[in-house]
């Protein structure tokens, strides 16, 4: 379908790809990743043909068709949300699926036929999305397709995507959404282009297991070398030992020097500051109501947070979860009811696209430093190398930065002076995945309060220790991580993953703080069965991450070892080996070997796909 061959590309000076090669064959499901910068949005323009490598070829199977998400702007017209969709000339059918498709992206069918100049920058790229979902091109190029989707219109995508009749070569981020989706992974590294078999776990116990085997053999190699070497320097002026040194020199000259493995960019050691101490009750929020326009989207909200608590907000898109953070923030004017700050609490939020903070004057290192308890440069700029602002780039205008640069440089300044009750709407966004690391490294240790909105399950999985699920103006608790709540949703009839949600127009009725439900236990006994289940949960994921990366293991050893057979069966049907006896024989014994190796291999994959399967 799609092939790349020994292309090689520059961008600023800079080297990006150097005989890099690549190929994406019909029902491919590839995640492309790679730090910031590596060249992953360049690759997608050389596939587009946006772009001309300067060596190597591009080729694409003729009549293939090609749909492309860009990862921030897409273009406006004057066509409506089902226009766009459907397509101007759409049949009935295709308007039935744009329907179907727009109320999974969270659409309300009264905005079907607003124009999408009125629409905000992430709805117009859903809208986006929804047309490339129905035209179902031959292959899907996305560019980090889940920035501008909520946790739960995220689960309905992710599930669309499982059965897309197409290729899917799509940039991300997301480790979750890599996993689910992915069949291979490409890494841009080192100027290569690295394919891996499998979803993005198991790229990383093969990458491993790649680096282990490169460091040995390099290691190997270098005793081999320094052998030889020593050999040539104490014989070469000796001439009954001339002859044998000059042989080693040319052994040397033959040899194909095998590289040291490059290791990872360095992962940030620098210890946060502390907050500030304050007291038991971070905040509390007593009958409040908050609606926009008709569009009433609390009434009588009662919330207490303690300190410690650190919360994910969950819940279909417009349910209020960004409204419940600004509430909190002191951002809105309460239209009834009370919010009462606790003792000494110091509150910091981050918006999605908050800049009006920064001094567009100053620049990214001086912004940095401007803070109430500055930092060393040194421990400054080794922090903003981590959130993707490396060398020169700390000495930009805070002007001339991009959105994404901009929020970033809020979120490092937030960091780095952390007040002691944090508020983040989607702190990962713009971040790649070292960054996200880094963020997750930075509030670990952290021990003030944080509530946050989140669609990288990666990051909630790291961060939550309890859920807030937001909907219909009601919020019920979860005191317990992450899967803790999708199991007890799930049981109990509540969100899940996948729900179509509509954007408003909630009605609330019942109380705005449900608690749980759970049987009547003890404190004691309660606290002990949840152990128990969050044990029995975490071994039974264990077991399946276990067997599913066997099984990928397995898969890239069968592929070798059927090359393997091919290549040594070739050569046995070739008359030239028979004319080298002991040559033939050592064929015969290789390839016995192989067919043994080979029929080990497929009955322990038989052996743990199958329980595999049963463990989904």
């Amino acid at each position: 379908m799609l092939t790349l061959s020994q292309v090689t590309k520059s961008f600023g000076g800079r080297i990006l790809f150097e005989e890099a090669a690549l190929q994406v064959n019909t029902g491919d499901r590839i995640g492309l990743i790679g730090p910031n910068g590596a060249g992953k949005s360049t690759l997608f323009s050389l596939l587009l043909r946006n772009d001309e490598p300067d060596e190597g070829l591009v080729t694409m199977q003729r009549g293939v068709r090609v749909g492309f998400l860009p990862q921030e702007t897409a273009a406006v017209t004057d066509e409506t949300v089902m226009e766009l969709a459907a397509g101007a000339e759409a049949d009935g059918r295709a308007e039935a699926m744009a329907k179907r498709i727009l109320a999974g992206l969270a659409f309300r069918e009264t905005d079907f036929h607003r124009p999408v100049g009125e629409l905000s920058g992430g709805w117009i790229m859903r809208a986006h999305l929804a047309r490339l979902l129905v035209e179902e091109p031959d292959l899907l190029l996305l560019d980090e397709p889940t920035n501008h989707l909520d946790l739960e219109t995220l689960g309905w995508f992710q599930n669309h995507l499982v059965g897309y009749p197409g290729a899917i070569l799509t940039i991300s981020h997301d480790r979750e959404f890599l996993n689910l989706i992915c069949r291979g992974i490409v890494e841009i590294r080192h100027r290569k282009l690295i394919r891996y078999t499998g979803n993005f776990d198991a790229c990383l116990e093969q990458k491993k297991a790649r680096e282990e085997q490169q460091l040995a053999a390099y290691r190997n190699q270098q005793k081999e070398i320094a052998h030889l070497e020593d050999f040539i320097n104490r014989f070469r002026a000796k001439a009954s030992k001339a002859a044998q040194a000059q042989d080693r020199i040319k052994q040397l000259g033959r040899m194909v020097r095998i590289e040291a493995p490059e290791s990872d960019e360095p992962t940030v050691s620098f210890r946060f500051p502390q907050p500030p101490r304050g007291g038991q009750k971070v905040i509390a929020l007593e009958g409040v109501r908050q609606a926009y326009g008709n569009n009433v989207i609390y009434d009588d909200l009662n919330l207490e947070i303690e300190k410690g608590q650190r919360t994910v907000l969950v819940g279909p898109n417009g349910a209020g979860k960004s409204t419940l953070l600004k509430i909190l923030a002191g951002q809105l004017e309460l239209e009834a009811g009370t919010r009462t700050p606790g003792h000494n609490c110091s509150i910091g939020y981050f918006a999605q696209h908050r800049t009006e903070a920064l001094d567009v004057k100053r620049t990214v290192l001086e912004e940095v430093q401007s803070i109430a308890r500055p930092v060393p440069e040194q421990a400054a700029r080794t922090v903003l190398g981590a959130f993707l602002f490396r060398g020169d780039d700390v000495f930009k205008r805070v002007s001339v930065l991009s959105g994404g640069e901009k929020s970033r440089l809020a979120l490092v300044k937030l960091l780095l002076d952390p007040p002691n009750f944090l508020l983040l709407d989607e702190p990962t966004t713009h971040l790649d995945m070292p960054s996200i690391d880094a963020l997750i490294r930075a509030l670990q240790p952290y021990d003030g309060t944080v509530y946050f909105v989140s669609h990288d399950v990666h990051f909630i999985r790291a961060m939550a220790t309890s859920v807030i699920h937001v909907q219909a103006g009601r919020i019920t608790r979860y005191a317990g991580d992450y899967e803790y709540y999708r199991e007890k949703s799930q049981v109990g009839g509540g969100a899940r993953a996948g729900t179509v949600a509509s954007l408003g127009n909630f009605q609330p009725s019942a109380p705005s703080v449900a608690a749980e439900e759970a049987p009547k236990l003890g404190l004691k006994e309660m606290r002990a069965q949840r152990r128990a289940e969050a044990d029995a949960r975490k071994a039974a994921a264990s077991e399946r991450r276990a067997r599913e990366q066997r099984v990928f293991a397995l898969e890239d050893e069968i592929h070798k070892l059927e090359a393997s057979q091919r290549e040594l069966s070739n050569q046995l049907e070739d008359p030239a080996t028979y004319e080298n006896p002991s040559l033939a024989m050592e064929i015969n014994r290789k390839l016995a070997g192989v067919a043994d190796a080979l029929e080990k291999a497929n009955a322990e994959w038989l052996a743990c796909a199958e329980p595999t399967e049963a463990l989904v």
